[in-house]
C-alpha cells in the first residue's frame, strides 16, 4: 500500500445517497473571492512578470490593484446580479484596507479565514508557528465580525500535513484545502471531524490565468462550460460548483468584462441553482449527513 493521509476512505461519486439542496435545487454554486494583502519587499506571492526578480515594487503594485480598484468593481458586479460572495480574507486586510472588508460585511458576505497574508505559507512551518497563526487569524476575524470563521483556506493553497488537525482543534467546521470532490467529504482529524468542501483548482483564475496563461475569454468559457455540464450532471445527483477569483486578476477591467458572461449564465439558470456560500453549503450538508461517529477519534497525521 502507498502512504496515505488516513483522513477519509475512497468513495466513488456514483455510489452516494441521493439528496437535494434547499428548495429542491440540485446544484449549489458559490463564488470565492480572494482578498489578499502582501508584504512589501519580502515573502511569497504570485509573480506575473517573467524575467524580473521577485518580490519587487512593480509586482506588489499589481497585486495591490485588487484592494484599491478590482475588489470594488467586483462588489459592484455582484451587487448588480444580487449574488453572495465567499470572501477568502487575509486577516492583514483589516489593517491595510478596512474599507474593503467593511463593504463585504455590509453585503453579508461570508468571511473565510485565508491566513494572515499570502506572503507566508503554512507548509514548512513548525507546528507551534502554524498553530499560532491559526489562532491569531481566528481571533482577528472573531473580533471584527462578531463570530469566528467557520471555514479556512490556506494561503497559496499550501497547507501542511497537520493543518486539518489544527483547524479542527481550533473549532473550524470546514476546509477548502482539498480539491478532491464535487460533494462535501468528512475528514478525520485529531480534533474531530472536519468537512472538506468542494474547491476549484481549475475554475480558478490563478492556475488558469497566471500559471497557464489563459485568456480572459478562455477563463469565462471554462466557467460557463463547467456550469452547463454540472447542471446536466446534477440532474442525477446534487453537486457543488465553486468558482475562485482574485480581486487583482478578474478585477482587471478586461477580465471583468468577460466575467460578466459568467454572471449572465448563472442568472439564466437562477431557477435551477442554489446560490450560496461555502459556509452555508457546509452547514446544510452537515445537517443532512452528520459526521460519522467513527471519524471522531481517527486521524493519524503527525
Amino acid at each position: 500500500m502507498l502512504p496515505s493521509h488516513d483522513r477519509f476512505a475512497y468513495s466513488p461519486i456514483t455510489a452516494r445517497p441521493d439528496f437535494s439542496w434547499p428548495d429542491g435545487k440540485r446544484l449549489a454554486v458559490y463564488v470565492a473571492l480572494c482578498v489578499e494583502h502582501f508584504s512589501y519587499g519580502s515573502g511569497l506571492g504570485l509573480a506575473y512578470s517573467p524575467g524580473l526578480s521577485h518580490p519587487n515594487s512593480y509586482n506588489w503594485g499589481w497585486r495591490e490593484y485588487g484592494n484599491r480598484v478590482g475588489g470594488w468593481r467586483l462588489i459592484e458586479l455582484f451587487e448588480e446580479y444580487g449574488l453572495p460572495l465567499t470572501v477568502l480574507l487575509n486577516s492583514a486586510c483589516y489593517d491595510h484596507c478596512p474599507e474593503l472588508v467593511a463593504a463585504h460585511r455590509r453585503r453579508g458576505d461570508e468571511i473565510v479565514a485565508h491566513g494572515r497574508t499570502n506572503s507566508e505559507h503554512q507548509n514548512g512551518m513548525d507546528e507551534a508557528s502554524e498553530r499560532a497563526i491559526i489562532a491569531e487569524v481566528t481571533a482577528r476575524i472573531r473580533e471584527a465580525e462578531g463570530a469566528p470563521p467557520a471555514g479556512w483556506m490556506s494561503p497559496g493553497a499550501h497547507p501542511s500535513a497537520r493543518t486539518e488537525d489544527l483547524l479542527a482543534q481550533a473549532g473550524y467546521g470546514y476546509t477548502l484545502d482539498w480539491p478532491i470532490d464535487d460533494q462535501p467529504v468528512w475528514m478525520a482529524t485529531k480534533g474531530g471531524p472536519l468537512l472538506a468542501m468542494p474547491y476549484p483548482h481549475e475554475v480558478n483564475d490563478v492556475p488558469m490565468v497566471v500559471l497557464h496563461d489563459g485568456t480572459a475569454t478562455a477563463f469565462a468559457d471554462m466557467a460557463i462550460d463547467n456550469l452547463e455540464e454540472m447542471l446536466a450532471q446534477s440532474e442525477r445527483q446534487s453537486l457543488v460548483y465553486g468558482i475562485t477569483i482574485h480581486s487583482f486578476i478578474v478585477g482587471q477591467p478586461f477580465r471583468l468584462r468577460q466575467f460578466r458572461r459568467v454572471m449572465e449564465a448563472l442568472a439564466r439558470h437562477r431557477d435551477r441553482i442554489w446560490f450560496t456560500t461555502a459556509g452555508a453549503c457546509a452547514q446544510h450538508y452537515a445537517t443532512l449527513f452528520p459526521a460519522p461517529g467513527d471519524l471522531s477519534t481517527q486521524g493519524t497525521q503527525s
